[in-house]
């Protein structure tokens, strides 16, 4: 039902957005546009998400998984990503992960959280530096300064602190249903394996850190790339304290792979640079990223539905073995 809700929300949230301006002003500023800056623009998705494998290859506690398989896993979450809110694709990787028999369930769900973690850490610590040099200081921006930092905060302890990673869970546990307890509790305990693989390995956790916060930057400078082929300017750093908050709006479970969403929030917080046509084809550029990559992930998510439909088929003919 939800899926049914998010994908009749955002085609409404785009006719409201298409409504308030021009379309035929949109339309040129996509014609009058550098078509090879675009290209080359869009070309960097393919650096970043071979970074984004490597990443998990190096976050494995074991050296099982290859560069390609990390690759495909990646591109196969991508696909799922643009079906399920709020980049649940990501969490269901996992799932992938433990039917390739590569870590156990609990553990390859608390490898996969962690990742996803320092991927939202590494776009606040963006968001934050970007707000703090921002010359717009009204009361808007300074509340979402603060939630930024707090939300670093959270997350710096939860990836850092045992003790207030058991107290988080323990807090999660207490407002889930109650079939989800078990899970939440199993998930617990493995992530308690993976703070102390991470805490006895802290080059692997740095390293993981300053990659993450480098994929971040280059998902920025793609996106800055994307204004700059569209013939608009935004100040660098005002980008950076930008374009994370209209990515974060895109994380919203309310449309269809963030379409709408973020749309809306490039147009209302670049209106100081950019006028409403071109924020919007700044939007649809930043789909055109998540839809290439979903594109590329059809042919591998087919082939592991497909091995993990064989083998359930399998075992229940079998299992009197």
């Amino acid at each position: 039902m939800k899926k049914v809700i998010s994908i009749i929300i955002s085609p409404i949230l785009l006719a409201v957005i298409y409504s308030k301006i021009d379309f035929f002003q949109l339309v040129q500023v996509l014609e009058d546009s550098h078509k090879w800056w675009i290209i080359i623009s869009l070309s960097m998705v393919i650096p970043l998400a071979m970074l984004t494998a490597w990443r998990l290859q190096q976050l494995m506690p074991t050296a099982s998984l290859g560069f390609g398989e990390a690759n495909r896993l990646i591109l196969s979450a991508s696909v799922l990503n643009m079906i399920l809110p709020s980049k649940m694709g990501d969490i269901a990787k996992a799932y992938f992960i433990q039917d390739k028999q590569y870590l156990n369930g609990s553990l390859s769900l608390s490898l996969v959280i962690f990742e996803k973690i320092c991927d939202l850490l590494s776009i606040l610590l963006w968001c934050a530096f970007g707000l703090i040099l921002y010359p717009q200081k009204g009361c808007f921006f300074l509340t979402i300064l603060t939630s930024v930092i707090f939300g670093i905060l959270i997350g710096f302890f939860v990836l850092c602190s045992d003790k207030f990673a058991k107290l988080f869970f323990h807090i999660i546990s207490f407002f889930a249903f109650y079939k989800f307890k078990k899970t939440l509790k199993r998930m617990h305990s493995s992530w308690q394996e993976m703070h102390n693989y991470f805490w006895h390995n802290k080059i692997i956790f740095l390293r993981t850190i300053a990659i993450s916060i480098f994929i971040s930057f280059g998902h920025f400078l793609q996106i800055w790339l994307f204004i700059l082929a569209l013939n608009a300017w935004t100040p660098f750093l005002n980008h950076i304290a930008l374009c994370p908050l209209a990515i974060l709006a895109g994380l919203i479970p309310l449309t269809f792979a963030g379409i709408g969403t973020r749309d809306a929030a490039f147009i209302a917080l670049y209106q100081p640079y950019l006028h409403a046509p071109t924020a919007a084809a700044l939007g649809l550029l930043c789909t055109s990223r998540y839809l290439l990559l979903a594109i590329g992930g059809i042919p591998f998510l087919g082939q592991y539905l497909s091995a993990m439909g064989k083998k359930r088929g399998f075992l229940s003919k079998n299992r009197h073995w």
